[in-house]
C-alpha cells in the first residue's frame, strides 16, 4: 500500500479492534467511585473519582498543561503573589486541606482553570484586562469553588471526565516532504486549555461563582471584584470574541451570572461592599506584565491570524511583538511554530533554541525544537531535543511517536519499530498510530 493511499483512507474496524486488543499499556481513567458526601450540601452524589484520585490527576497532567500554556511567567514575584491571594481564600473553604497552588502561564488567550487536585493558572492575557486584586480573588475564588464542589469528579461519575493531554500534536502528512523514510511534514502542536477539562454545565458555573463570592468576601475581599470580572468578561466578549473563545467554551458565560453576582454583591454580601477596591497593589504587582503589554495584544493577534491561515500576517505580528520584547519564551515560542507552519524550518529552529536559552526548563520550547530538527533532517538533533524534553516533562506519549521518527531519519529501524509499538501501546488511536502500525506492516512485524 502506498503512503498516500494510506494517509487517505480511514482506519478500518480490523485495525481499530487491533489496536485496542494490543493497548493494554494504554493510560486509564479513574475507576468509578460511586458515593460520596457533597463537601458543599452534605448530601450523598454519585463521584468518579475518589480525593486521591483527583490529586492523583491533578499532578500527572497539570505540568504538561502549564507547559502547554508556555509554563509559569518568569517572574517570582507574581507567581508568588497571586499564590498568596489563592492560600488566602482556601483557608476559608469547604476543604481547607486541599493542597491549593496557583500561578500565571505565559498564554496570551483570556482564561483561568484549575485542576481537581487544587492547581490552578490565571494566563497573562486575562491579568492584564484586570483591574484590582479583588477581581483576580474573584476568579481564583470561582475556580477554588470548582474544586470545592467536585466537580470534576461528578461528572466523571456521570461519564463525562475528559483527559486532560496537553500539547497533542496533529500531524498532517504532505509528501512534497517525505525524506526517505521519514514522515515528516507539517507538525505543530495544539495548545488547547480549553480541552483541559469536560466543560463545565451551567448549574456548575452559578455554583462556583457563588462558592466564590462566599470564599473571597471570608477572606476580606469587596463582592464588586466579582461584579467588575464578570463585567470585564461580558464586554470583552463582545469587543474581542477570540481572545475569549477559550474562557467561554470551559466557563459558560451569561448576562445572568452577571446580575446574580451583582445582586447577590447588594444583598447578601453588601456589608463588605464598603471595603476599597485593592487597585493600586494589584497595579504594583503586575507591572512587570503591563511594561511587555504591547507585545502581548501583538501576539494575540498574531495567535488569531495563525487561526484562520493568515501567516504571512501572523509573523508580522509576532515580528512587532519580539521588537517589544525580544527575550520574552512566549513570544519566540509562537514565532517558531508560525516559520515551522510555512515550512521555513532553519528560522523556526533560531527562535526554538533562543526560546530554550530564555527559559532553560521550561519544556514547549524543547519539544518545539525537536520537531524543527526533524523537520531539517536532523534526526540525531532531534532525538536529543526529545530527551530534554522527556527529562522535564516525561508521560507524553506523542514523544514515543516523534522519537521513531528520529530513529527511523537515523536508518535504526529497530528503535524505531520499537517506539511505534509503544506509542500505540499508550492507547493512541490517531493519524499518528495509523502510521506507527502502517510502518509495522511495511517492515513486516505485524500482519
Amino acid at each position: 500500500m502506498s503512503h498516500d493511499r494510506f494517509f487517505r483512507r480511514e482506519m478500518s474496524r480490523r485495525d481499530f479492534l487491533w489496536l485496542s486488543g494490543i493497548a493494554g499499556a494504554a493510560v486509564t481513567l479513574p475507576q468509578l467511585s460511586g458515593c460520596a458526601t457533597d463537601p458543599i450540601t452534605g448530601q450523598q452524589v454519585l463521584v468518579g473519582m475518589s480525593e486521591q484520585d483527583e490529586i492523583g490527576v491533578d499532578r500527572k497532567h497539570s505540568p504538561q498543561q502549564f507547559s502547554a500554556d508556555y509554563g509559569a511567567v518568569q517572574d517570582p514575584e507574581l507567581n508568588r503573589y497571586v499564590n498568596e491571594v489563592e492560600r488566602s481564600l482556601a483557608k476559608n473553604t469547604h476543604r481547607p486541606d486541599v493542597p491549593y497552588n496557583a500561578r500565571v502561564v505565559n498564554a496570551n488567550y483570556i482564561n483561568a482553570y484549575t485542576f481537581p487536585g487544587g492547581s490552578m493558572a490565571c494566563t497573562r492575557g486575562i491579568l492584564l484586562d484586570m483591574d484590582s486584586e479583588d477581581e483576580l480573588a474573584a476568579l481564583l475564588g470561582h475556580e477554588t469553588g470548582h474544586v470545592n464542589a467536585r466537580h470534576s469528579a461528578k461528572q466523571a461519575g456521570r461519564g463525562m471526565i475528559a483527559q486532560a493531554g496537553a500539547m497533542a500534536v496533529n500531524v498532517a502528512v504532505a509528501m512534497s516532504d517525505y525524506r526517505g523514510a521519514a514522515p515528516l511534514a507539517n507538525i505543530a502542536s495544539q495548545v488547547g486549555a480549553s480541552a483541559l477539562l469536560a466543560g463545565y454545565s451551567r448549574n456548575d458555573e452559578r455554583q462556583a461563582d457563588a462558592l466564590g463570592l462566599d470564599y473571597m468576601t471570608r477572606a476580606g475581599y469587596n463582592p464588586d471584584g466579582m461584579v467588575n470580572l464578570m463585567d470585564m468578561l461580558r464586554s470583552q466578549h463582545k469587543e474581542k470574541p477570540s481572545l475569549l473563545q477559550t474562557m467561554f467554551s470551559s466557563h459558560p458565560m451569561s448576562d445572568e451570572r452577571y446580575d446574580t453576582a451583582q445582586r447577590e454583591a447588594t444583598d447578601a454580601y453588601g456589608s463588605y461592599r464598603g471595603k476599597a477596591l485593592s487597585h493600586e497593589r494589584y497595579m504594583d504587582h503586575t507591572a512587570g506584565l503591563r511594561r511587555i503589554a504591547p507585545s502581548i495584544k501583538a501576539q494575540q493577534e498574531g495567535e488569531s491570524l495563525m487561526a484562520k491561515k493568515s501567516l504571512d500576517e501572523a509573523e508580522t505580528r509576532f515580528d512587532k511583538a519580539l521588537k517589544v520584547a525580544p527575550d520574552d519564551y512566549c513570544g519566540n515560542v509562537l514565532m517558531g511554530k508560525c516559520l515551522l507552519a510555512q515550512k521555513e524550518y532553519a528560522s523556526a529552529d533560531r527562535h526554538f533554541s533562543r526560546a530554550t536559552e530564555i527559559y532553560p526548563g521550561e519544556g514547549q520550547a524543547m519539544y518545539q525544537r525537536g520537531v524543527s530538527k526533524l523537520a531539517l533532517g536532523r534526526g540525531p538533533e532531534a532525538l536529543a531535543a526529545f530527551n530534554a524534553y522527556d527529562q522535564v516533562l516525561p508521560g507524553n506519549a506523542t514523544t514515543l511517536f516523534l522519537k521513531g521518527v528520529a530513529y527511523e531519519t537515523m536508518q535504526d529501524k529497530r528503535a524505531a519499530s520499537q517506539h511505534y509499538a509503544a506509542y500505540i501501546r499508550s492507547g493512541q488511536k490517531d493519524a499518528q498510530a495509523q502510521f506507527a502500525f502502517q510502518r509495522l506492516q511495511a517492515w513486516g512485524m505485524v500482519k
